[in-house]
């Protein structure tokens, strides 16, 4: 799905091409935003059926949650509703559906994305990492929602955390 391709194009600015993450990867990125200060702490999960049961545990602790699949693959955008599904078990959190990779052929057009986000009731954004489309504008929505949660650490208070997922 490129996940970590967005991850690495967001906090490195470059453009790799990456092995499969196996279970799970953990970032730190600081961003100012209208005068805050946001700490993402970013967990990149491993898409795999596989590892699912371990990709469940980190739910709870996300506070955003970044639901994304490939445009070139509809098996990964039908996954969505699973993912959706396990997320709303463990408890409301605010999310962005991203159709990734739409640099390449389209499986999945932006018009599906944009039902599905409506149906869900979260936002949708496109993206490639490739070509660096929206990765940052995906980013500021993320650091947006962030803004609108309290805040759950002991920092001052124009430092918020958000951990996204």
């Amino acid at each position: 799905m490129g996940k970590t391709a967005l991850l690495v194009r967001f906090l490195e600015g470059t453009f790799q091409t990456t092995k499969t993450t196996i279970g799970i990867d953990f970032r730190i990125k600081h961003v100012e935003l209208n005068g805050s200060s946001i700490q993402l702490n970013i967990w990149d999960t491993a898409g795999q059926e596989r590892f699912r049961s371990i990709t469940k545990a980190y739910f709870r602790g996300a506070q955003i949650i970044c639901l994304i699949y490939d445009v070139s693959d509809r098996k990964s955008f039908e996954a969505i509703h699973y993912w959706h599904g396990q997320i709303a078990q463990v408890q409301q959190k605010p999310m962005i559906l991203v159709g990734n990779k739409c640099d390449m052929f389209i499986a999945v057009s932006p018009t599906e994305g944009q039902a599905l986000a409506d149906q869900l009731q979260i936002p949708f954004i496109l993206t490639s990492a490739k070509h660096n489309y929206n990765v940052d504008a995906l980013f500021e929505q993320v650091c947006m929602l962030a803004e609108k949660l309290p805040i759950k650490t002991v920092p001052p208070k124009s430092k918020r955390k958000c951990c996204v997922f």
